[in-house]
């Protein structure tokens, strides 16, 4: 959510920033509300005010036995009374709009953020890895049923597309990965675990902006909560409404969840396999901390995440975002992109983002810091560390044996009781 009062203050920045987006200016828009906003609080008080002082001069008109100009402010009195809910009406109304506009403007890019319109402008950092010589790799998808352990007509029977079925030691697979990743951000980078709720309320998908622009790619229940995309939702607004102490940041938490998205924009991508579910398990990382050390935490969440594929010694590249394929709460971005062998390319399985106080200011989440007296709001950063559905098909892929069968990395045979090979069920 944006500052009205620093649109206000420099509108052609804003404005600058909504470019680099690819969207048109609105600053005016905004502050045309603002100032209609302003004019019916200034109108409101003054019925106020005016009706306070029409009371009094009734008692004084009295007292001087001025029938004839205490009725005159009696009736007055009454006018005003019935003026202040139309006024107060015409306020909330433009306070709603002006809320609503402002809810629906993404988050403004930082000055090195790259610009460019799509995906196809953005910078590669480095990479990590070489990926092996594999003969004719299979996909994921055509190793696990062949292995008997992913079926998705299964899945399709009881629920449908974009569903899947694991069985065996691909179910325990996927259950090492999201293990060795969460004791990996625990024990070393600092990390707290949390086991939050699933179902949010509508407050809550709002504070970190899933709601209200992206209703249509979330699931709903019957009972008015939201099944979380992300446990970036739950651990965020686990400061909504509070205000912390600067000795408590950086606050750092992680959680391994399943995640449900209806995948509304994604009509006809990745139908076949576990690339894109509407359920699957990521385990997220989310810090927040003082505006002085967000650029810092960035850089830190971003080592954490790539720390995990160094390990499963999966081949990635890691790249930044440009400004026309961010998310909408970020400033800045980096996506890890993992080797997929059988689609020849690098594929998404971690972004991070910094948001500075975007999703603060929609959770009211703020920190008193030691040598002020008053609050200010937070900053909020979140990653995936990493997609363990996503990890699961890269270990598939890429340890894929001439056999069919997968070898599994070194750093999961502790969490597979020391397996070394997953064959056919």
């Amino acid at each position: 959510m944006h500052d009205i009062r620093l649109i206000r203050d420099d509108p052609e920045s804003f404005d600058r920033g909504l470019a680099r987006r690819g969207l048109t200016p609105l600053s005016g828009r905004l502050i045309a509300l603002d100032e209609r906003r302003r004019e019916v609080i200034g109108r409101l008080q003054a019925i106020q005010e005016r009706r306070n002082a029409a009371s009094k001069e009734v008692g004084q008109a009295k007292a001087q036995k001025d029938e004839a100009r205490a009725a005159a402010l009696i009736e007055e009195v009454a006018k005003l009374k019935l003026d202040a809910p139309a006024a107060e009406a015409e306020q909330k109304a433009v306070e709603l709009e002006l809320e609503a506009t402002l809810a629906e403007i993404p988050n403004i890019p930082f000055d090195e953020v790259p610009d460019g319109p799509d995906e196809t402008a953005n910078v590669e950092l480095r990479r990590v890895g070489t990926p092996r010589e594999i003969h004719d790799p299979k996909a994921h998808y055509d190793l696990g049923e062949a292995l008997g352990l992913i079926d998705f007509e299964a899945a399709s029977r009881m629920s449908g597309a974009r569903f899947a079925v694991l069985k065996g030691q691909v179910a325990r697979l996927e259950r090492a990965l999201a293990g060795f990743m969460l004791d990996l951000h625990t024990t070393e980078h600092g990390y707290t675990e949390i086991a939050p709720p699933l179902l949010v309320r509508d407050e809550a998908m709002f504070g970190t902006a899933q709601l209200p622009k992206f209703a249509d790619d979330q699931f709903r229940t019957s009972f008015d909560f939201w099944l979380i995309p992300t446990a970036e939702v739950s651990l965020t607004n686990l400061v909504r409404e509070q205000i912390l102490s600067e000795e408590e940041l950086p606050l750092r938490v992680t959680a391994g969840t399943p995640c449900f998205r209806a995948e509304a924009g994604a009509a006809g991508r990745d139908t076949r396999g576990l690339i894109r579910q509407h359920q699957f398990t990521k385990v997220e990382l989310v810090s927040v901390t003082t505006p002085e050390k967000s650029l810092e935490e960035h850089e830190r969440m971003l080592a954490c995440a790539e720390e995990v594929l160094k390990r499963l010694e999966l081949p990635f590249r890691t790249i930044t975002l440009c400004t026309g394929d961010m998310g909408f709460s970020s400033r800045k971005t980096y996506d890890i992109e993992v080797w997929l062998p059988a689609q020849k390319t690098y594929r998404e399985i971690s972004s991070c983002s910094v948001c500075g106080d975007f999703q603060a200011r929609r959770m009211n989440a703020r920190y008193r810091p030691a040598d002020s007296k008053g609050p200010r709001f937070v900053h909020t950063l979140n990653g995936s560390g990493v997609a363990v559905g996503r990890a699961l098909v890269a270990v598939l892929e890429n340890y894929q044996q001439e056999d069919g069968s997968i070898a599994v990395p070194a750093a999961l045979q502790p969490y597979m009781g020391g397996l070394t090979t997953i064959g056919r069920a």
